[in-house]
């Protein structure tokens, strides 16, 4: 039997390509707090929102594809997917707007001073400080990870919009 389904072979491979690209960014990202030891500030975790929801909904476009379900179910799935990486692509430029000073980023996340007093010396070394979300944690080829963020869901919304609508 053949991958190709009613909904064709485009869709297929766009549900794959998006939900292993997806998968391996925010694998990524996690590497870099849990192994790299990057912490990350409150809008870096946001970001990571339409990854979560993203991997799921594109192994169901996969699946929709290959079990051959009506078209307009695994097309939908995948501009579920596209729309998903398009609010990827607005986190990520508004926090590296905000990492460049080119608007105020939201007032809860800043960088906090651990308490001085209260509690006892084993809560105080557990309490971990989150970064600033205007300091960049570092930069790649002059992108900061917001900024590669942007650049991955522009791939990934990408793949999925011309899955979506793309017609074999």
């Amino acid at each position: 039997m053949s991958l190709a389904s009613a909904t064709g072979r485009t869709q297929t491979i766009g549900a794959a390509l998006s939900a292993a690209g997806m998968a391996i960014t925010v694998g990524t990202a996690l590497g870099f707090q849990h192994i790299g030891g990057f912490i990350p500030c409150k809008l870096c975790l946001e970001q990571r929102l339409p990854y979560y929801v993203g991997v799921p909904v594109m192994l169901l476009a996969l699946i929709s594809s290959v079990l051959k379900l009506p078209p307009l179910v695994t097309r939908g799935l995948l501009l579920v997917g596209a729309l998903l990486m398009t609010w990827g692509i607005w986190l990520g430029v508004y926090h590296s707007g905000v990492e460049w000073g080119f608007w105020p980023g939201p007032t809860d996340c800043g960088a906090v001073a651990p308490s001085s007093g209260g509690g006892s010396l084993l809560d105080q070394l557990d309490a971990v400080v989150p970064p600033s979300c205007d300091q960049a944690a570092g930069r790649f080829l002059g992108l900061s990870f917001a900024g590669w963020n942007v650049v991955a869901s522009v791939i990934l919304a990408a793949i999925s919009y011309s899955a979506a609508f793309r017609k074999d």
